[in-house]
């Protein structure tokens, strides 16, 4: 249960961070947590669990990529690039797509639709599968 607290506490944190962002930068209502987790819950229509896994994929991915990037182009101490890692071995994205939704659903609506789906998947990611 304190686990649970502590993902609301961050979703809302970067809510109302997102939202003060929101005042200087446009973005996109369309993927937002909030939207996201809509259609990653539709468990029976195949199409929206396509662009679900897909979306989720990507952010993993794009997020690896830029840490291991990060990790070869700068000097960051080993500790921190391992920090900021995720350990994903043998971890199905079914199963990053069932724990992001349960985060979600730990937080309230109006703080997801204010949050980018980025945010949200890697935040959720993080909670479940950080390296340390």
């Amino acid at each position: 249960m304190k686990r649970h607290a502590s993902i609301a506490l961050a979703f809302s944190t970067l809510g109302l961070a997102t939202a003060a962002y929101a005042q200087q930068t446009p973005i996109d209502p369309s993927f937002s947590a909030y939207s996201l987790a809509q259609q990653c819950s539709q468990k029976s229509d195949n199409a929206a669990q396509g662009q679900c896994v897909g979306a989720v994929r990507g952010i993993v991915r794009g997020y690896q990529y830029g840490v291991l990037f990060l990790g070869q182009r700068s000097s960051l101490p080993a500790n921190e690039t391992q920090r900021v890692s995720l350990c994903l071995n043998d971890v199905k994205v079914s199963s990053i797509v069932d724990e992001f939704l349960t985060d979600a659903r730990q937080v309230k609506d109006d703080d997801l639709k204010r949050t980018p789906a980025e945010v949200a998947v890697l935040g959720s990611v993080h909670s479940h599968h950080a390296c340390m």
